[in-house]
């Protein structure tokens, strides 16, 4: 199966409705009430402060803790796609790394980089096989990412890797929909949007017995001066999970699960949310 191919050259075009401001900033603030990454603006603040203090030569050892401490500010989006929820979050301050499996949605991530002048590192990587140069203080990864995980194993072990990667007391926070959202929301629905542009039929076939949601996209975009139409077609398989499946998955990988928010409320979870963020931290290097 590939996904994200041809859908990448107008998913920010279906998407342009997408809250992706309200949850950079939902994000922020779970980082500075749970985190340990903190925006330039701090740290600009905390050196300020610090100025004046006499001038020594640092040796060895103080120079690599000051480069190990500098992980914790680095804050990675997890199945970044086109990079806006990165772009936001890096406009708050915080040093990003984006990561995706697919390059047709990373290019356009580039693209906007270069429009931007941010100092983003993307990464084109399966997050399966998460392979990074260093710990990362703060693990997101948003917009149902992690559904696209259809095996109970393969949850568990990209979170394992995702807690090899946190810098000790690291924070990792992801959203997921849930088994409920599948089953009795889009399972068995058809969804179209008609543009000038570009118009989409996303059509959900819901398996109850492997609890995956398959959604087939066909899409039709105008391209050159003679109003003609292509056509192209996408097929898409998610699996949706409980909160408990989710919280056992976390501490399998050895993570600390803190606590977990309805994604459109921010409240507690119900039987009826759609769709779920969890809150867990690195705890074994603590030790």
């Amino acid at each position: 199966m590939e996904a994200y191919t041809d859908f990448a050259s107008v998913y920010d075009t279906f998407m342009d409705e997408t809250p992706y401001e309200e949850w950079a900033e939902f994000l922020h603030k779970l980082i500075e009430e749970h985190g340990i990454s903190e925006p330039l603006c701090k740290r600009n603040d905390a050196d300020k402060k610090s100025e004046g203090a006499q001038e020594k030569s640092k040796t060895a050892v103080e120079t690599v803790t000051d480069v190990l401490a500098s992980e914790k500010n680095l804050v990675l989006d997890l199945g970044c796609g086109t990079g806006t929820l990165t772009e936001l979050l890096y406009r708050k301050g915080y040093d990003m790394i984006g990561v995706d499996f697919s390059q047709e949605m990373l290019n356009i991530a580039l693209s906007k980089k270069e429009k931007s002048g941010s100092e983003i590192l993307y990464l084109c990587q399966d997050m399966r096989e998460l392979d990074l140069y260093s710990t990362v203080g703060t693990v997101i990864s948003a917009c149902d990412s992690v559904n696209y995980l259809l095996d109970e194993e393969e949850v568990v072990e990209t979170f394992r890797l995702v807690n090899n990667y946190l810098y000790p007391g690291g924070l990792f926070v992801f959203d997921f929909n849930t088994t409920y959202k599948y089953e009795c929301v889009i399972g068995d629905t058809t969804i179209a949007e008609n543009r000038e542009e570009c118009s989409f039929i996303w059509d959900n076939f819901y398996h109850e017995e492997e609890g995956i949601n398959e959604y087939d996209l066909t899409i039709f975009v105008k391209e050159g001066k003679d109003g003609l139409f292509r056509k192209f077609t996408e097929t898409h398989y998610q699996r949706g999970y409980t909160l408990d499946e989710m919280k056992s998955f976390v501490e399998k990988a050895g993570l600390k699960f803190v606590k977990a928010f309805d994604a459109d409320t921010h409240k507690v979870p119900t039987e009826n949310s759609e769709r779920i963020y969890i809150v867990a931290k690195e705890q074994e290097k603590m030790k």
